[in-house]
């Protein structure tokens, strides 16, 4: 499986990696909604597994598979410890927060609610929580992991969490 899975990856990586990371997306939901909030099949919503499918995979996962191969081709320094510090500041800095405020602004829209309001209630709660999560694990994703396995990296860590992956 996991030779078919580098195959395809090698050959058609941004559609590998969106169809990863819907599947994982829509995964990650379906835990959070029966495992952590104790839904029950009934009362599943299928609508919020739908949004997070499309935007893992319409959105997270191009272009997540994109700004990782730019932070890597990018961001080259003889010391590389200080390599992944900046790579991870760039990451926190910039793709962290737009990435955030495109997914609540785009869940937002697709629930039909105003995205202004999902922004002023959830942006600044939520970033400070990536802050306490994702500086650690994408240092050690940057330093250990494979370019080409770094998202997949992030969708694993993902799953079961409240927060979109940065």
């Amino acid at each position: 499986m996991l030779r078919w899975y580098r195959a395809k990856l090698a050959a058609r990586p941004i559609l590998t990696q969106s169809l990863t990371t819907a599947t994982l997306f829509a995964t990650g939901d379906v835990l959070a909604q029966q495992a952590v909030e104790k839904r029950g099949a009934k009362k599943h919503d299928l609508a919020r597994t739908g949004r997070m499918a499309l935007y893992g995979g319409a959105v997270f996962g191009p272009g997540a598979t994109l700004w990782y191969r730019f932070l890597q081709n990018k961001i080259r320094l003889p010391n590389k410890n200080v390599e992944i510090i900046a790579r991870v500041a760039v990451d926190q800095g910039v793709f962290a927060t737009t990435n955030l405020f495109l997914f609540l602004s785009s869940m937002s829209i697709m629930e039909g609610s105003d995205p202004k309001e999902k922004l002023e209630k959830s942006y600044t709660t939520a970033l400070v929580k990536n802050f306490q999560v994702w500086p650690l694990v994408q240092a050690i994703n940057f330093k250990l992991v494979p370019l080409e396995h770094r998202v997949l990296v992030v969708n694993i860590v993902s799953l079961g969490k409240d927060l979109p992956p940065s």
